[in-house]
């Protein structure tokens, strides 16, 4: 008898499972709430940044992306006619000691960083052909040092604002120039846009490659994304005598094509995997200070005028290793968002 009631409690249950599934499929697959997912990964992007990172929240969330690479090969104009770069007020800032041995040697827009060791300098990104040796090399006879000095220039990515005076500095001090293998196939490629600002091919990172002067490491970490070959760094500097670590982000804006869904949602998804994967090497290393190529990411001209009223309080790079890991939170994020519009519009057009 037991066996009987058991055996009709088996069979009503399937009965209202065969029941319910034909009730789901007369109504078809659930419609993706794309507008919601979208909302959603704005909300975190703007939970992330909170009031540290706003730059760079509005430059991937809210300001209108290029649509990509811009492939002509001409000569720019500020090369071809000095006088037609912008003006100096623009793009002047001072230099600054940033850490006991950091300096920022870069201007409003764009940045520039040299790390002191026992041995000479390294330094990061260049700036712009006609800017760097007012920012560069004269910024750093200003604060003390000597670009003579300089021994490796690593370059985040081939971009002229970044790339622009390391032919310049290759050649007049004999500094080896560190470059992700995409990038300097852009460079040979490409004769007439870098032109002034194509140093000979040198040394090519991979991925955890160590750059080791006077007992100073800087780790080179490929970043893919707002170039096919962009570096990020993690590195030590020293603030009143003691270690602190540093994370440097080499590529944020949305640079590659990304108006469509194919290669964009492809695109997306590299960006995507390079900050989660810098973010992960960035908690690694203890990194509690974030700098970036653009100051707009790093608010860095402001944090230098901090400096001077510091006195015996925290310095106003260090914000934490939450901090650090909420800057990845928010670059991901973004791009989260732009990629589902993508897919948003992919699936609009397959309906």
């Amino acid at each position: 008898m037991k066996s009987h009631v058991i055996c009709l409690r088996v069979a009503f249950l399937i009965a209202a499972v065969l029941a319910a599934n034909s009730v789901f499929a007369g109504q078809g697959p659930v419609k993706r709430d794309f507008d919601a997912e979208i909302r959603a990964a704005l909300q975190s992007a703007k939970n992330a940044a909170g009031f540290e990172f706003l730059g760079t929240l509005a430059r991937t969330c809210l300001l209108p992306q290029s649509g990509g690479e811009d492939t002509r090969d001409n000569v720019p104009g500020y090369v071809t006619n000095p006088a037609g770069a912008p003006a100096r007020d623009t793009w002047y800032a001072e230099p600054a000691r940033v850490f006991d041995n950091l300096y920022f040697v870069g201007g409003k827009v764009h940045s520039a960083w040299a790390l002191t060791t026992s041995e000479g300098i390294i330094l990061i990104d260049t700036i712009f052909p006609y800017n760097s040796e007012e920012l560069i090399v004269a910024g750093m006879r200003k604060v003390g040092l000597d670009p003579a000095n300089i021994k490796y220039v690593l370059i985040s990515h081939a971009h002229a604002d970044h790339i622009g005076g390391a032919e310049m500095l290759q050649k007049r001090y004999g500094a080896r120039v560190v470059m992700g293998a995409p990038d300097w196939d852009q460079v040979a490629k490409f004769p007439n846009r870098f032109k002034t600002m194509a140093p000979a091919r040198d040394i090519v990172a991979d991925d955890g490659m160590k750059i080791t002067l006077g007992g100073s490491t800087v780790t080179i970490w490929l970043t893919p994304g707002h170039t096919p070959g962009t570096l990020s760094y993690t590195f030590s500097v020293m603030d009143r005598g003691k270690p602190v670590n540093v994370a440097y982000s080499g590529g944020t804006a949305f640079n590659f094509v990304n108006s469509t869904p194919d290669p964009g949602i492809r695109n997306f998804q590299i960006y995507i995997d390079s900050q989660r994967t810098m973010a992960a090497r960035a908690a690694a290393s203890g990194a509690t200070v974030l700098i970036s190529n653009h100051t707009e990411f790093d608010n860095a001209v402001n944090r230098n005028r901090m400096l001077a009223g510091r006195g015996s309080g925290p310095h106003p790079y260090e914000l934490g290793a939450d901090w650090v890991k909420r800057y990845f939170d928010v670059t991901q994020s973004c791009a989260r968002a732009a990629q589902l519009g993508l897919e948003q519009k992919r699936d609009s057009a397959n309906p």
